[in-house]
């Protein structure tokens, strides 16, 4: 079956469908991965680049509100005042009032909510009067770590109740009097962090990814609600980033998290020292791919079904009625035609070409059945026919040796003994007149040899010594008729043409399914050429030229040709022959119980 036309065709369409669709699935799958990944990355950065563009040009906008408050006249002078011992208190009060108006009317007109805190070594805060600034997070790492920008936190320090609520991120500078430079304090220019939380919020990738705006140290700079696993990963991301030591603003990569890779964009400010970091899964980026992807196996599992149902009904239509020749043609193949055209398909009539191949083979069929049942009907009355013409060849021949022994014995004046001859020759004579079968028994193959033993016994008396073995088993079986008779004449003539005693040997034996004749003499034996001939003849088939055989050849070349028109290729004979010592020959043929 696994060779067979149905599952070739079955194997063709999955396989033609398989391959397209899969490499399909897989190019478009990859290809459009890589085109996503690309247009992300790309669509990411610019959203970044877009955001730390406004967060500069904010910063920056916070930076010159901070100069500008530090070196406008209204602040110098509160200075001044402030620093000068002989200043008198009114002088310091109206100072202090122009600079809080002034500072008052700089918030109230900008539009982003940026409010101002002063804080001065002579008077503290300028909303608060006091020294408690000192003692903040911000103003111990200004001090120690000049760290100007500060992280989200609450300012105590505001002109109204409604400021102090909010959380400010704020940008922190020395405060200075230009004439001497001498710094005796602080301005903290603080501005609302929901300016750039909001702002950053806004950034997403995926489903659930999200930015967060740090510090180098890893702190958060707007006080963004981070889970667990984000702060891990963005920290790792961080670390990456910081390792690297290199010189880009900005990029991406991958990170592995639990298992899972997710992709971290950043970029970096140097001025304020913060990293813009988002992180996302990677398989959210490629949801919408992945879902393709699946839909497109699906359709091609779904295909491949369809090719099989296809390959199913044409096998129906293709090779069924193929398969059903092809055992038709084994049963022609070993001559059962009648198995054979039982097999034969049935097929729609109509012009398809697997309807006329079947029918135009039914019709050879049936006339091969025909010429093959005639010519055998014809080679069976040849072969018929050979084999009487063989044995009418054999009985002229016979007879008339067995009449001239008969007569010698009449002329010897031995008529004591031509009644017991001329009863062997009357048994022999009804036995070979016996045409009623072709078979016979051994045990009466063997008395009609005994019978013409008897005869040329009484010729040649003590000329010839004739030993016969026969087994018991052997004795029923059936053989051709007169295959001995002619081998056993031969061996008598031929061994009394030497000289001496004749002496014969015959045998029969049964051997492994196999009856086996033998009979030997010590005549004048055959010469190897024509040993060889005979052999090269019976072995290629050849038609055994028995009309025109001659002397000691005539009678083994009949027995030759019988055993083969009756026992083919289960027929073999073995020949030992000695020039001047004799020959044996020995011949097997299939033991044939009835």
């Amino acid at each position: 079956m696994l060779f067979s036309l149905r599952s070739r065709l079955m194997f063709a369409f999955s396989l033609l469908l398989i391959i397209p669709f899969t490499a399909l699935v897989f190019l478009f799958s990859e290809e459009s991965s890589q085109v996503i990944r690309t247009s992300i990355e790309t669509s990411t950065s610019q959203t970044i680049e877009q955001f730390g563009s406004h967060l500069t040009t904010f910063l920056q906008q916070v930076e010159e509100v901070g100069n500008q408050v530090m070196s406008n006249s209204v602040t110098q002078a509160w200075l001044t005042t402030g620093m000068n011992p002989d200043s008198s208190m009114e002088d310091r009060l109206v100072t202090k009032q122009r600079q809080v108006d002034y500072i008052s009317s700089y918030s109230i007109n900008n539009s982003n909510g940026i409010s101002i805190g002063i804080f001065s070594d002579f008077s503290g805060g300028i909303w608060t009067q006091d020294r408690t600034y000192v003692k903040q997070l911000w103003y111990e790492q200004f001090i120690e770590e000049d760290e100007r920008w500060t992280s989200a936190h609450y300012e105590p320090d505001q002109a109204d109740e409604l400021m102090k609520v909010r959380q400010v991120n704020s940008y922190v500078l020395p405060l200075v009097q230009l004439q001497s430079f001498t710094r005796i304090g602080v301005i903290k220019v603080n501005y609302p962090t929901a300016t750039l939380h909001d702002s950053l919020d806004k950034i997403r990738f995926g489903e659930t990814g999200r930015a967060f705006l740090l510090k180098s140290d890893g702190s958060n700079v707007l006080n963004q609600q981070v889970t667990n696993a984000e702060l891990s990963i963005i920290n790792n991301g961080l670390k990456e980033i910081q390792e690297r030591k290199n010189d880009k603003m900005d990029g991406f990569f991958s990170v592995l998290h639990s298992g899972e890779t997710y992709l971290l964009f950043y970029r970096y400010f140097p001025i304020q020292d913060w990293y813009v970091i988002g992180a996302v899964p990677e398989k959210e980026l490629f949801v919408k791919i992945d879902t393709i992807r699946r839909t497109m196996l699906v359709v091609s599992t779904v295909l491949v079904g369809v090719a099989m149902l296809v390959a199913l009904w044409l096998s129906y239509g293709i090779s069924r009625p193929l398969t059903a020749m092809a055992r038709a043609m084994k049963h022609v193949e070993r001559g059962e035609f009648a198995g054979a055209l039982a097999m034969m398909p049935k097929v729609r009539t109509g012009h398809s070409e697997v309807g006329y191949v079947t029918r135009i083979f039914e019709s050879m069929t049936n006339r091969l059945r025909y010429l093959i049942e005639t010519e055998f009907e014809t080679n069976l009355r040849r072969k018929n026919a050979e084999y009487k013409a063989l044995l009418l060849q054999i009985n002229p021949h016979f007879f008339n040796n067995t009449l001239e022994i008969i007569g010698g014995l009449a002329a010897m004046k031995r008529n004591d003994v031509v009644i017991d001859a001329t009863e062997a020759l009357g048994q022999m004579m009804r036995y070979s007149l016996n045409l009623n079968s072709d078979l016979v028994k051994v045990r009466e193959e063997v008395n009609y040899i005994r019978d013409y033993l008897f005869i040329l016994k009484l010729r040649y008396e003590d000329q010839l010594e004739v030993t016969t073995e026969e087994e018991e088993l052997a004795k029923e079986l059936l053989i051709a008729k007169f295959l001995l008779q002619p081998i056993v004449e031969n061996a008598v003539k031929y061994s009394l043409e030497k000289g001496g005693v004749a002496k014969i040997n015959i045998s029969v034996q049964l051997l492994e399914e196999q009856l086996i004749l033998r009979v030997a003499d010590n005549g004048i034996g055959m010469k190897p050429e024509f040993v060889t001939d005979l052999m090269t003849e019976l072995n290629s088939n050849m038609s055994i030229d028995i009309l025109s055989s001659e002397g000691q050849s005539i009678g083994l070349r009949n027995v030759l040709s019988r055993c083969r028109i009756y026992y083919g290729e289960k027929f073999h004979i073995k020949i030992d022959s000695r020039l001047g010592e004799g020959t044996e020959i020995v011949l097997g043929i299939p033991a044939v119980k009835g």
